[in-house]
């Protein structure tokens, strides 16, 4: 009798070598013969590292030369932006291939939505004169003041501006699905709600919001002096 597995599998492993050894039934040959004359002079020496499970993709980076793995963003050299390129996903890691080679290798996992190298940036953003922040701001300025406000939110307080060239493309495009005067309403609803992300505004234009007029401010009501009557207590009360 057996109280648990460790024992059963220690009983059998005493049983095995008999049973590899017994000749098949009509045959002189046992499996541990034909495992010694077949498999073993087949086998190869396993492999130095475990296998590791990945799943492959295709992705473009943006202009901002990062491209999107599970909603975080990883950078590429920047000469690679518009290119197609296979990605590499782990439960760790994500490796980016072109050609063939490996141009970038992040950890999969951290609390930043970026996840930028400083040798995948251009050496100067001007080399990125082609997007760059002064032209989003003339670009949201062209459409109006609320849009600027917007799109100059998106820029600041990032590691790198290129983190919002993303966002502020998106946002400046819807001009030309819903025209410029739109965008504009629904920026300045977006910045009277506390809400001014690309999603918020995007949802404002799809419902039709930003041709609505703005609510008013609820106004305080004034203070006016208490009545006076018996349930009321002043300071000599509590003397």
């Amino acid at each position: 009798m057996f109280f648990s597995l460790a024992e059963l599998n220690s009983a059998i492993a005493q049983l095995l070598p008999a049973l590899n050894q017994r000749p098949f039934q009509g045959r002189s040959e046992s499996r541990q013969s034909l495992f010694e004359s077949l498999d073993r002079p087949a086998l190869r020496p396993l492999p130095a590292t475990p296998y590791v499970y990945a799943e492959w993709c295709k992705a473009r980076p943006g202009i901002d030369y990062h491209i999107e793995i599970d909603k975080r963003l990883y950078s590429v050299p920047h000469a690679l932006v518009g290119v197609k390129l296979d990605v590499r996903v782990t439960d760790t890691s994500v490796e980016v291939m072109h050609k063939g080679q490996r141009v970038a290798l992040h950890s999969r996992h951290g609390k930043s939505r970026f996840v930028t190298l400083t040798e995948h940036m251009p050496k100067s953003h001007q080399a990125h004169q082609n997007w760059s922040p002064g032209r989003f701001l003339n670009w949201a300025k062209d459409i109006g003041p609320a849009t600027l406000d917007v799109v100059q939110g998106q820029l600041k307080d990032r590691p790198h501006p290129e983190h919002g060239y993303r966002a502020c493309l998106g946002l400046l495009n819807l001009s030309r699905r819903y025209s410029r005067d739109r965008l504009e309403q629904a920026c300045d609803r977006a910045l009277a709600i506390n809400s001014a992300s690309y999603q918020s505004i995007t949802s404002i234009l799809k419902q039709g919001l930003d041709q609505l007029p703005l609510p008013l401010a609820e106004e305080e009501p004034e203070l006016t002096d208490l009545p006076v009557h018996t349930n009321v207590r002043g300071p000599h009360y509590y003397h």
